[in-house]
């Protein structure tokens, strides 16, 4: 009987499941990214109050330091992975990989750029006639551009084929890959963006 019924309870669970499109595990995996993703925020509002030098710097770069070993992980090592797994395999990954993608990674770009900005103020470098203030200003928006433009939309419309009770496998497979693959360009950009401001760190903003 206590068979039966857990039998009928894993057949109840695997039909919503394909009734919905969303995998049993969506739910957790969103919930993890969002309390990820509301830790630094709130540590940047954290610094800001306080007035703490230390703090902010300390924010910044480790949110920025994440942000860009998400992107090398992604564009280095994640890329390869992909190119080995079969259609079906990549899908699952994507399931898997796009719900923690959601909070946690524009979080942390988000705070680092903020933290960045306030950060150049009060040190008195955010000077908009420097030729290094505005290259990093470009590289800022460009990736602010391929982050919220693109990045976060694919994610979207990942999670809303994935949510079909047929999904396409192949634009699931080709909207992961081209995230896959803009997160090592993203990558590029920051380690450029990192010289930049080692540059400004060591020989000033002239």
């Amino acid at each position: 009987m206590v068979g039966e019924n857990a039998r009928d309870g894993v057949v109840a669970d695997t039909a919503s499941s394909v009734s919905t499109g969303f995998p049993l595990y969506t739910g957790s995996l969103l919930l993890w990214s969002f309390m990820l993703g509301i830790i630094p925020p709130f540590a940047l509002i954290f610094a800001l109050a306080v007035n703490s030098l230390v703090l902010l710097e300390y924010v910044h770069v480790i949110t920025g330091a994440t942000w860009t070993g998400f992107d090398l992980f992604m564009g280095l090592i994640m890329s390869m992975v992909f190119r080995t797994l079969d259609p079906r395999a990549r899908v699952e990954v994507a399931k898997r990989l796009t719900p923690l993608n959601f909070f946690a990674v524009p979080s942390l770009a988000t705070v680092a750029i903020v933290a960045g900005i306030y950060l150049a103020i009060r040190l008195g470098t955010f000077v908009l006639t420097s030729p290094w203030i505005i290259a990093a200003g470009i590289v800022v928006v460009v990736l602010t551009v391929q982050g919220f433009g693109i990045f976060l939309p694919n994610s979207v419309r990942i999670f809303i084929e994935v949510s079909k009770p047929k999904p396409d496998q192949g634009r699931i497979i080709r909207l992961n890959m081209l995230n896959v693959k803009l997160a090592g360009v993203q990558a590029a950009f920051q380690v450029a963006i990192i010289f930049i401001m080692a540059h400004i760190a060591v020989l000033g903003v002239g």
